[in-house]
Order: C-alpha cells, then sequence, then structure tokens
C-alpha cells in the first residue's frame, strides 16, 4: 500500500510540474552532431535546458552537459599558458621594442580524446528557426598516452636515472620523441588563460517537427595534451591545438 502512496505521489508531482508555469516555458531535448574540418572530428551529444523569457519567448537561456569524442590527425599543439604565449621583451634594431613569444610545439601523428563538459547556451526564436550560440565552462577530457616530436629550441627535461642521480636533458635527437597524454581538466577562463578542451558553437536550428529538427552551425574547438616531461627552462607542460569546424546536427527535442 505503501509503495502505491508513493508511486501516485510521484506521478502527481510530475503532472503538477508539468502543468506549472515553469514547465511551460521550459525546452529541452538532444543534439546528436558532428563537427568536422580538415584532420579534425568532433562527434558529439549534447543535452541542452532552455528557459524561455517573456510572454513572446523570443529568447531562451540555459545549460548544456556536452559529451564529446575528438580525433584529429597530423597536428601541432603549441605553449598553452598565458605567461608564456605573451611572450618576453625584446628589442629590433629597425623595429623597436617587440614581443618575442616563448612557444614550443609538439606534433602528433595521431590524437584522440573524450571529453565532458557543463556549458551554458542562449537562443533567439524565430518560429520554426531558432539562432543560438552555446560555450562549454566546465568539465574532463581522458584518453590514451600518446608519443609526440618536442620542438623546443633550449627546452630541457630532467631524467632521474636509475641510480636515482637526476641528469638535465635537452629534447633533441631520440629525447624529441616525448609522451603526452589530455589535459585532464577543462575550465573556461577567457583567451590564453583557458584549460583542457573546450567548443564554442553558432548555430541555426529548423525544427520540422515537434520532435525533430536539422541544425547546423561552426565551432571553435580548443584541445589541450600534457606532456609527461616538463620544461624546465620555460616550466610548462601544457599545449592546445585550436580548429574550425563546421557542425551539423540532428535535435530530438523533449516534450513536456
Amino acid at each position: 500500500m505503501k509503495k502505491i502512496i508513493v508511486a501516485l505521489f510521484i506521478l502527481s508531482s510530475i503532472h503538477s510540474f508539468a502543468q506549472s508555469p515553469v514547465a511551460a516555458r521550459l525546452s529541452s531535448g538532444f543534439d546528436l552532431g558532428m563537427g568536422y574540418s580538415k584532420n579534425n572530428y568532433n562527434p558529439s551529444l549534447t543535452y541542452y535546458q532552455l528557459i524561455n523569457v517573456g510572454e513572446r519567448k523570443l529568447f531562451s537561456f540555459g545549460w548544456t552537459l556536452r559529451l564529446g569524442a575528438f580525433y584529429g590527425d597530423n597536428l601541432n599543439y603549441y605553449t598553452a599558458p598565458a605567461r608564456l604565449t605573451r611572450g618576453k621583451s625584446g628589442f629590433n634594431a629597425l623595429s623597436g621594442p617587440l614581443i618575442i613569444p616563448n612557444i614550443d610545439t609538439v606534433r602528433l601523428d595521431y590524437v584522440t580524446m573524450t571529453s565532458v563538459n557543463v556549458g551554458v547556451r542562449a537562443q533567439v526564436n524565430l518560429g520554426i528557426v531558432e539562432l543560438g550560440a552555446s560555450a562549454d565552462l566546465l568539465g574532463f577530457t581522458f584518453g590514451k598516452s600518446r608519443t609526440g616530436r618536442y620542438r623546443s629550441s633550449d627546452g630541457q627535461y630532467t631524467l632521474t636515472t636509475p641510480t636515482g642521480a637526476d641528469s638535465t636533458l635537452y629534447f633533441q635527437g631520440a629525447n624529441t620523441f616525448q609522451r603526452v597524454r589530455p589535459g585532464f581538466f577543462n575550465v573556461r577562463l577567457l583567451g590564453d588563460n583557458n584549460i583542457g578542451t573546450l567548443s564554442t558553437e553558432l548555430y541555426a536550428r529548423v525544427r520540422i517537427s515537434q520532435r525533430f529538427a536539422a541544425k547546423v552551425g561552426y565551432q571553435w574547438l580548443t584541445t589541450e595534451i600534457t606532456a609527461n616531461n616538463r620544461n624546465v627552462v620555460a616550466d610548462n607542460d601544457r599545449f592546445r591545438n585550436r580548429a574550425g569546424l563546421a557542425y551539423i546536427a540532428i535535435s530530438f527535442p523533449i516534450m513536456y
């Protein structure tokens, strides 16, 4: 009897929510899509939930949960931390003061990683057409460790020998080949301060029916790797790649 009462209470609560003013302004669903450019592939599944604002419900704001996989071929990853990409002061006899960026490169023949991010979304509703933008804010990434080619003019790393002694080696010769892995944490801090794998998207969606829509857009995708051996000269082990991708998806709105 108690189980029946609990079940009835849950069903009653769901029905009450579905009839509430909040539910009437709520829209949600799933986007199943693919971002693509030369050497970059980014399939993803995104859950979104939006609140429609105003009587006309012209604007919507909400959040997203995005599961994305990334596959890349023949990619260069560049020094990531903003303190290094801003460069150091220098001087040119012809042009005067200049900024010399402290940039190293890691070349990877093949990259794979999977990320889960929470983000925000804003949308303009124009009848059957919806225009919007999404941005990942926070999450994590995991994937396989791989060997890349580390290019640095003066970079060095510390190697501990079996006897326990430390030796400092340059990223040259056989030491050019270094193990790297995807950066674990993803945090949007704006510009070169960002950490990890993050996506930003602009899109247009056309509603074909109440339960189906087609979506096209453009993505700016940043992926990041971490080197197993830290460059002790630059005090850095983080590298990033930025790519622009055409994006296409199908959407499945959830009806309340």
